[in-house]
C-alpha cells in the first residue's frame, strides 16, 4: 500500500489551480492512481483530489458503497475522474454538512447543486460522461472544487454553521455531521 499524506488547508497548492493531465496510460499515472486509492481507502474517504496529496494534476477519484463514515450515504460509483468538467442541470441547491481530509475535525453547511453532469477521461483517456444527483453530486463538487484551489470553507455562507465536530455534536444531531468529503 502506498498511502500518501494529505496536506492541510493552509498549504499554498491547495489554493492553486491544478494542471491539466496531457498523457493518458502511463506508468507514473497508473502509479499515482493506485497512490490515491490507497489513502483514501485507509482514511475512509468519499473522495480524493491529486492536489490532497501534494500533485497538482486535474484528477480526482471518489467512490462510496459501504463506508462507516458514511452509513446513511446513497452508493457513489468508483470513479477516476481526470480533466473534469461540470455543468449544472437544474438550479435547485440544498445544504448538508461537509469535512475534508485536508480540513481535519471540522465541519461546515455547506450549499451545493442537487443535480450536474460531470465529464472527463479515465486512466486510458476515455470519456466518462454521467448525471449525478444528491450525495453523488455533492461529492463530485467538493472534490473537482480542489482542481481550482478552492477548500469547502469558503462556501459556507454563514460561518455560525462551521466549526469542530467535537462541539458541533453538542449542539446539533449526530447524524447531521456523518459527511466528510
Amino acid at each position: 500500500m502506498a498511502v500518501q499524506e494529505v496536506i492541510k488547508m493552509g498549504h499554498p497548492l491547495l489554493l492553486a489551480r491544478a494542471k491539466e493531465v496531457e498523457n493518458f496510460a502511463t506508468a507514473e499515472l497508473e502509479q499515482l492512481i493506485i497512490d490515491m486509492k490507497d489513502t483514501m481507502a485507509a482514511l475512509n474517504g468519499a473522495g480524493l483530489a491529486a492536489p490532497q496529496i501534494a500533485v497538482s494534476l486535474r484528477i480526482v477519484i471518489f467512490g462510496v458503497s459501504e463506508n462507516p463514515r458514511y452509513p446513511d450515504a446513497d452508493s457513489v460509483p468508483e470513479t477516476v475522474l481526470i480533466n473534469p468538467e461540470i455543468s449544472i442541470i437544474a438550479p435547485e441547491r440544498d445544504s448538508a454538512w461537509e469535512g475534508c481530509l485536508s480540513v481535519p475535525h471540522l465541519r461546515g453547511l455547506v450549499p451545493r447543486y442537487t443535480s450536474i453532469r460531470y465529464r472527463g477521461y479515465d486512466t486510458q483517456g476515455n470519456l466518462i460522461e454521467r448525471e449525478a444527483h444528491g450525495f453523488h453530486a455533492r461529492v463530485v463538487q467538493h472534490e473537482v472544487d480542489h482542481l481550482d484551489g478552492i477548500l469547502y470553507p469558503t462556501r459556507i455562507e454563514d460561518l455560525k454553521d462551521f466549526g469542530y465536530e467535537d462541539a458541533l455534536m453538542q449542539s446539533h444531531d449526530e447524524s447531521e455531521l456523518e459527511e466528510e468529503l
